[in-house]
């Protein structure tokens, strides 16, 4: 089963046993799920549910493998002839997640 779900500013695919990298939250100590009841659409084929905007009653339940870095991203700065040059380094922390069931 597939699923369309909301987390902050983004949407997600989602289907069953999917590992996904989600945008860094705070969570309390020792939670090791956490629920989406944001379900933009649910199903697949001519049996879809479309929500208006979200689906009632529908919820999808993760459970979290941790934290994560991304990839690096280099940041460079230069003025041409000026001597100006800058170079920064960022790597984005995002929480990952193991989707473990979808109802609805």
């Amino acid at each position: 089963m597939n699923a369309i779900i909301e987390h902050g500013a983004h949407q997600y695919q989602v289907t069953e046993g999917q590992i996904l990298d989600l945008q860094l939250e705070e969570l309390d100590d020792g939670q090791e799920s956490i629920e989406f009841d944001r379900v933009l659409l649910l199903g697949e084929g001519s049996d879809c549910k479309v929500g208006q905007p979200y689906v009632e009653g529908a919820k999808v339940t993760a459970t979290i493998t941790g934290e994560i870095k991304g990839d690096k991203i280099t940041i460079y700065k230069m003025r041409r002839r000026k001597g100006y040059r800058r170079k920064q380094g960022h790597r984005q922390r995002h929480l990952r997640v193991t989707i473990a069931k979808i109802e609805g």
